[in-house]
């Protein structure tokens, strides 16, 4: 009995004492601990065949022109890559498709994002933040760190509202690497504003990823 009513005392305890912990310490420290990364879909996960070659899958063609649409060749291995390097993905778009379609066609595939914002998400964010001169994007309103896209005008947007972006081309083949060396650079970035983030022994490495 005195080894049961032990073990319930040390339960209590451990119990009052992260509640504590997280009376002290912000709980944006305990689920925002990884690099937060957003994809654009037009022309940078979903490519013209001219631009770029799509991702092999397993499932018959009519399954693809039903339920969704060729995604650029590399993609699974680049989010695998970023996931194995604790990444978190995301996708990011102006379109208005829904985030039901959106994870569903990248399921397709084997990927699976953290997140989804869309037109209206987009929208809804800015509307109640009741900003101005609203950029078409505006990843750091979730939280994102990095965001890739093939625009060279949302990259300005980036510089004038203080979000990273990488662009990428279409016909880019070095695409993912270019992808893994920026997050590379953010992460040392972040790193370097809030080590808190980041353990040393979780920095971001640059590996080549091949497909």
């Amino acid at each position: 009995m005195k080894k049961f009513a032990m073990l319930n005392a040390c339960r209590l305890l451990r119990k009052q004492l992260e509640q504590v912990v997280q009376a002290v310490v912000p709980m944006t420290r305990f689920k925002r601990q990884r690099i937060r990364i957003s994809f654009d879909i037009d022309d940078t996960l979903a490519c013209l065949p001219h631009h770029s070659a799509a991702e092999h899958s397993r499932l018959p063609a009519f399954v693809h022109r039903w339920l969704g649409e060729p995604l650029r060749v590399g993609t699974r291995s680049l989010t695998r890559e970023l996931r194995r390097q604790g990444c978190s993905v995301w996708v990011y778009t102006s379109s208005g498709r829904t985030p039901a379609y959106i994870r569903r066609w990248l399921m397709l595939y084997g990927i699976h994002v953290d997140g989804v914002v869309n037109s209206v998400v987009h929208n809804q964010i800015l509307a109640e933040r009741g900003l101005a001169n609203a950029p078409s994007k505006l990843p750091s309103a979730f939280d994102i760190d990095l965001h890739v896209d093939d625009s060279e005008g949302v990259k300005s947007e980036g510089h004038d509202h203080g979000f990273r972006v990488v662009v990428v081309r279409p016909d880019d083949e070095n695409w993912a690497q270019r992808v893994l060396d920026a997050a590379a650079h953010v992460q040392a970035q972040v790193a370097r504003q809030q080590p808190h983030r980041f353990p040393q022994t979780a920095r971001l490495s640059t590996p080549s990823v091949t497909y």
